[in-house]
């Protein structure tokens, strides 16, 4: 066997000082191999430096002290990688979550040149998958409802006439929990009211503040702040959900997004529509 290592040469190895390796040692990650029972003085194997290196490696990481025990304990080389792995995809998801919160906070330094329009929609008919959901889920239930939806499309043999929307409930956002769907467009027809898991449906008509959103939804909050606003300046909303409109990869990758803010038939007066 090698001989120890002193403190000064291990520190040498490893680029740890004696305070680091002293709370390694005191958190159970990296233990001295010998510790000379009159002087205290520490010894280290030379083995021991790829241990440190680890450790050392996975502090950096924000790496809990505990899981880097259960790393360190294994003896499987892939139980280390899938354990590091999950750590690394963790990091991943807080990086994309602080990218975001860059992003919005860089969005409220801008100047607000939002333009707002009032438009009548007209009555549309959609193929649409409706349901209830969890705020903390809409990420999630909005990636596999398309996915859903899509082939909902090519199982009825439907040919979409506009890009894929959305429908988002005042509750959803009030309670935490309330009413979504998305939809594609489709011409009208005398099929049955049902195809799949999809239902066929007719959108009534109905006056919209609308705003056009350039980007990922990380920035969209402008727009929706501009929009009501505007929605506020003209008396406030009518019933009925806000809609979503999704072109160019929007919402989840840089796009546009047409927001849609229901407002009264007084209201898109006073916003300067004509009444019909």
């Amino acid at each position: 066997m090698a001989p120890f290592m002193t403190i000064g040469d291990f520190s040498r190895s490893t680029r740890l000082s004696a305070k680091a390796l002293r709370f390694y040692h005191q958190a159970g990650l990296l233990e001295p191999a010998f510790v000379d029972p009159v002087n205290r003085y520490r010894r280290y194997d030379a083995e021991q430096i790829h241990d440190a290196r680890v450790v050392q490696h996975l502090r950096s990481l924000d790496m809990p002290v505990d899981e880097i025990k259960r790393v360190l304990a294994s003896q499987d080389p892939a139980a280390r990688r899938a354990a590091i792995t999950d750590h690394l995809r963790r990091m991943e998801a807080r990086l994309t979550a602080t990218q975001s919160a860059v992003a919005s906070l860089r969005e409220l330094l801008e100047d607000d040149e939002t333009p707002i329009e009032i438009r009548r929609m007209p009555a549309t008919h959609v193929l649409i998958l409706r349901d209830t959901i969890d705020l903390t889920s809409l990420g999630s239930w909005f990636d596999a409802t398309r996915s859903q939806l899509r082939q909902e499309v090519r199982r009825a043999d439907i040919e979409p006439a506009g890009p894929l929307g959305g429908l988002w409930s005042t509750e959803l956002f009030l309670g935490e929990r309330g009413e979504c769907a998305l939809f594609f467009p489709v011409e009208a027809s005398g099929r049955s009211a049902s195809a799949g898991l999809a239902q066929l449906e007719r959108l009534s008509a109905s006056w919209m503040a609308i705003a056009r959103h350039r980007g990922s939804d990380d920035t969209i909050g402008r727009a929706y702040a501009a929009l009501g606003r505007h929605v506020a300046s003209l008396g406030g909303s009518a019933p009925g959900p806000l809609r979503e409109s999704y072109s160019e990869g929007a919402p989840t990758r840089p796009g546009v997004t047409e927001i849609c803010w229901p407002i009264s038939a007084e209201s898109a007066v006073r916003g300067g529509a004509r009444a019909l």
